[in-house]
């Protein structure tokens, strides 16, 4: 999920302010503790998902991470499909030494500027909203207890995560010109 920081993470929640006067907000002036990263691991199929967080985005972590994707992914399961990005410890010599260990898994890193093929990408979003949107965090623990949290509720709450616009926001499809009415033939 990339760099997080103990930090107010903005809302909607709206600010008011007294008859006649402007409505003024708390500054935030930066970050209070070290900042950490989030790892995840997404199963689009069913919805399940995986969180583990690090202090840094090391070679070392990401190797236990994949390790305990490895753990959590039913071992009746052929094949493993890992989308990742360009990032240099996805490609580390570790990180083949890992692969030659569980040769069921496979890495398929994405195109440059092309994140949006990655299914993980709008779950992000949803894990930020359910974690950290509109709260404020005074160090790394108490992020790490909300996405924690945020996760849990998520895999309790799983459906199949599909690809593309929600529902509600696509346009319904009319019958064009070409299409057939919907009448029974004698």
């Amino acid at each position: 999920m990339g760099p997080q920081a103990s930090k107010s993470y903005p809302g909607q929640c709206l600010v008011r302010a007294a008859e006649g006067e402007r409505a003024t907000q708390e500054i935030d002036y930066g970050r209070r503790d070290v900042a950490g990263y989030v790892f995840g691991a997404f199963e689009p199929a069913t919805g399940a998902a995986l969180t583990a967080t690090y202090e840094g985005r090391t070679t070392a972590n990401w190797i236990d991470f994949l390790c305990r994707v490895e753990d959590w992914i039913d071992p009746a399961v052929g094949r493993v499909y890992a989308v990742v990005d360009n990032l240099n410890t996805h490609s580390a010599l570790d990180v083949l030494l890992f692969n030659l260990a569980y040769p069921r898994w496979e890495f398929v890193f994405q195109p440059k500027y092309a994140a949006y093929l990655n299914l993980i990408e709008p779950w992000w979003k949803v894990l930020r909203s359910l974690a950290l949107k509109g709260r404020r965090f005074d160090a790394w623990a108490e992020i790490e207890q909300a996405v924690e949290r945020a996760t849990a509720y998520w895999n309790a709450h799983r459906h199949p995560f599909v690809w593309g616009r929600r529902r509600r926001h696509r346009r319904s499809r009319r019958p064009g010109v070409a299409a057939l009415p919907n009448v029974a033939l004698i």
